[in-house]
């Protein structure tokens, strides 16, 4: 009995040493820390943010770029949506909207500028034309930025710096017998926009101002509409030659000031309508051959 009591403590001593303590300890606090996991509740987290909401928010920060987070989260406020300061901070952060000096000094000055001063302003461009023989044809144009009116300067194969100037001149003498009261012109950095060119201008008091290089967006309304002239009307037609190309641009600018209403005007043109029949038969005017149809009502006799 006494050596079978000795051989059961040597084996079990034996098996002890089979995990060391620290491994065993390990064990327990591992089964420590599952028991108390099976009776903490799961935390419901944060609630997310309505993506309208998010939208909104975005919306602030993009339109005015020297709002800050408190700015934000007061006009929430005011538009009763119950949200903390710190939500909107992470809002901006999730959409890559820097903080307001760093936003502010991004934000979009140049087109603060032309929403401010567009009822005194002016653009132009150079575009070109290939006629069917692939003979190059330059065509100068300007456009009211405020009331989207063109005015078209001329066409040419060869814009020297004398035919230019010469068609800054004819603009102000338009100007002036219409009354306008513009003071900026913006073009871009072509070499066809010389110094006696801006001197027209400027002798007249009409600012000019160039926009930075390789900016096409900088004279976005210029830009605008020459897409529309190409879309509208050179896109479909053969132009066969400088005469031809004048008098098809004429034809299309009339119609584009005088009758063809503009999304940016509340549908209105160019040049307002000063009578609009409310009766009376509805016509169709073919401009440019029929590539375009103005729709008008003819004048019921008194």
């Amino acid at each position: 009995m006494k050596r079978s009591a000795v051989d059961s403590r040597s084996w079990l001593s034996e098996s002890l040493l089979i995990f060391k303590p620290e491994t065993i300890l390990k064990w327990h606090r591992d089964l420590v820390r599952r028991k108390w996991a099976l009776r903490r509740k799961r935390s419901p987290g944060r609630k997310k943010i309505d993506p309208e909401l998010e939208t909104l928010i975005v919306r602030l920060a993009r339109e005015n770029p020297r709002w800050g987070y408190g700015k934000i989260h007061g006009e929430l406020l005011e538009l009763s949506y119950s949200i903390g300061r710190s939500t909107v901070r992470d809002v901006l952060k999730r959409n890559m909207l820097a903080p307001v000096p760093t936003r502010g000094q991004k934000g979009g000055s140049w087109r603060t500028f032309l929403n401010h001063y567009k009822e005194q302003m002016l653009a132009c461009d150079f575009f070109t034309v290939e006629t069917a023989w692939l003979k190059t044809i330059y065509v100068l144009f300007f456009i009211e930025i405020g009331t989207k009116r063109v005015h078209l300067a001329g066409c040419t194969t060869n814009p020297t710096s004398t035919w230019v100037t010469q068609q800054a001149r004819n603009l102000v003498w338009v100007l002036e017998d219409d009354d306008h009261k513009l003071r900026f012109l913006i073009h871009d950095r072509d070499r066809k926009f010389t110094c006696t060119f801006d001197g027209v201008l400027i002798s007249e008091n009409i600012e000019v101002i160039q926009t930075p290089f390789r900016a096409p967006k900088a004279n976005a309304f210029a830009e605008r509409w020459v897409r529309s002239v190409r879309e509208e009307c050179l896109d479909q037609l053969l132009v066969l030659g400088q005469g031809h190309l004048c008098r098809v641009l004429r034809e299309y600018v009339d119609y584009y000031n005088q009758s063809q209403p503009h999304q940016g005007l509340q549908q209105r043109t160019p040049v307002p309508i000063t009578e609009i029949e409310e009766e009376g038969e509805i016509c169709r005017r073919d401009v440019l051959g029929g590539s375009i149809h103005d729709y008008y009502r003819m004048a019921v006799a008194g």
